[in-house]
């Protein structure tokens, strides 16, 4: 943050699904939400289609255009490239991507003392649901996050989870999810906003043993934040049949989420649960023997 007294808020939502299972009401909430907080920063992690086809991107490019006018940070997802098609998801899986929502797939935004660092963790050629993170993205994420002063926040946006679901999911979380955060936290990251599991929960990763650059010390834990979906009819567990996002708040001391759930058309987004977490905690190694949530 360039102002260390101010608040800093990010409104972070995911998997719009535009296409069948779209939820034009919920979606219209979601708008309606975010120009009443008026966040520093919109992020959305991915699946903005359900099939990657030009009208579902056409739809998810307009609606774009209705957010406020603040930073946007975006990601692909795993229903971001095409499946059936099978030509366009071996030679070309995001052009839709890339002509309707960004041209870049992995991007860094310098917010005056916030860094955010978006990755796509899509693998088309490789699998259908799950993902990756290669070591050339890390370290471009390294070297962004280097460029971050003292007391500014570090930041990753990405679509895959880096942690499962706490009441357990058959979607399991991207490989090497603790090396990542290992290595997050080496870079002083504080925060991972994903979604992908279609349920909204909040995991507090730490790395376990000491840093692995070398320092000796034991790296401090990276607040995982993953959000529902937003705008379709696919919640899942606790959430079906709902639509879900978070707010975070972060100021010099503390890092505040709240998860804002939408149960029906008369409620739309309410908020329903708040966790706060000290700063401090994250500038500092964890206690000897606490174990990881990652």
């Amino acid at each position: 943050m360039s102002d260390r007294g101010r608040a800093f808020t990010i409104l972070h939502g995911s998997d719009l699904h535009f296409g069948r299972p779209h939820a034009p009401a919920a979606a219209t909430d979601f708008l309606t939400l975010a120009h009443a907080l008026s966040p520093d920063l919109i992020a959305l992690s991915g699946d903005f289609t359900q099939r990657a086809k030009n009208r579902e991107y056409e739809a998810a490019a307009a609606y774009l255009k209705r957010l406020p006018r603040v930073p946007l940070v975006v990601t692909p997802g795993n229903h971001d490239v095409p499946l059936y098609r099978l030509w366009e998801r071996a030679f070309a899986p995001f052009r839709n991507y890339r002509r309707w929502i960004a041209d870049e797939l992995d991007s860094e935004h310098d917010l005056g003392g916030a860094v955010v660092v978006a990755l796509n963790t899509t693998t088309p050629d490789r699998t259908i649901v799950n993902g990756n993170v290669a070591d050339e993205q890390l370290e471009r994420a390294a070297a962004a996050f280097a460029r971050a002063g003292n007391g500014g926040l570090r930041a990753l946006v990405v679509h895959h989870a880096l942690v499962g679901a706490p009441e357990g999911d058959l979607i399991a979380a991207l490989p090497r999810a603790r090396r990542i955060v290992a290595r997050l936290a080496e870079m002083g990251v504080e925060l991972v906003l994903f979604g992908h599991l279609h349920r909204a929960f909040i995991s507090v990763g730490v790395p376990s043993g000491p840093s692995t650059n070398g320092s000796g010390e034991a790296d401090s834990p990276v607040l995982l934040v993953c959000s529902g979906t937003t705008a379709s009819d696919r919640g899942r567990g606790r959430e079906k049949g709902k639509n879900s996002c978070n707010l975070v708040r972060v100021t010099n001391d503390r890092i505040a989420v709240t998860r804002y759930l939408r149960c029906s058309l008369e409620d739309g987004f309410r908020p329903v649960a708040r966790d706060t977490f000290p700063r401090h905690d994250f500038a500092q190694p964890p206690s000897p023997g606490t174990a990881g949530s990652a």
